[in-house]
């Protein structure tokens, strides 16, 4: 098994929704652990990457016809192909993004000497954001139109492990660099300004070299480069 990762950093609020909220305090809620800690869950981030995929594939049709059926085959082996009523399952597994492990070790060992409780961890990394209709005559507040959601702040870094069942090849790759290097945006509300993001690829854990003592380096631009290469030639 093969094993890669996206980093991803938040540039704006995001909420990461669950659907529903909390009674007396957000009408919607973010999706968090029993440790109070955010997270995009895999399948959501799987299919915002098959759309990003999809979005381009579609603009090589437009522009180099000629050139899309070779993109065909690492899009489903990446993300899978369910058309036709034929069942294609993904080389590529993708799991929950998640804050970073160092960080989320810490608050686990302060969980277990009760310094922290799941409340005080959700706090400290989102925030409750009110707004309300207006009146476009007026320009006061609809009545009955106040709604609460509470957001993760930006700046905020999220990790995600991306497992192959096979060793990938070098197409499956420079079009996942593609999907990584289009993938702006998440979360609830993401068309009217949350959740925009940054993201990078990575070949082995995107913290600290043991060894260099330095920030391991994404590895985006270089498989992009053979996606470009491909498209191009």
């Amino acid at each position: 098994m093969k094993t890669y990762w996206i980093k991803f950093r938040l540039k704006s609020d995001a909420t990461f929704g669950k659907g529903d909220g909390v009674a007396g305090l957000v009408d919607t809620e973010v999706q968090h652990d029993q440790f109070g800690l955010p997270y995009l869950g895999g399948k959501t981030l799987k299919g915002l990457l098959t759309a990003e995929c999809a979005e381009i594939l579609s603009a090589l049709e437009n522009v180099v016809p000629n050139k899309v059926e070779n993109w065909h085959r690492p899009a489903q082996r990446l993300f899978g192909n369910r058309g036709s009523g034929n069942v294609e399952m993904a080389l590529l597994h993708i799991g929950h993004a998640q804050i970073p492990s160092d960080l989320r070790y810490l608050i686990f060992d302060d969980f277990k000497t009760g310094k922290l409780s799941r409340e005080m961890v959700l706090e400290s990394l989102t925030a409750i954001r009110r707004q309300t209709s207006m009146d476009a005559e007026t320009g006061a507040s609809k009545k009955e139109t106040l709604r609460t959601t509470r957001v993760i702040l930006r700046e905020t870094v999220f990790e995600s492990r991306l497992d192959f069942c096979e060793e990938p090849t070098n197409e499956d790759l420079a079009l996942l660099a593609a999907c990584v290097k289009a993938f702006h945006r998440a979360g609830t509300e993401r068309n009217r300004g949350r959740g925009k993001l940054e993201a990078e690829l990575y070949d082995r854990y995107p913290g600290i070299d043991a060894e260099t003592k330095k920030p391991v380096e994404p590895v985006t631009n270089i498989y992009f480069e053979s996606f470009r290469k491909g498209v191009l030639a």
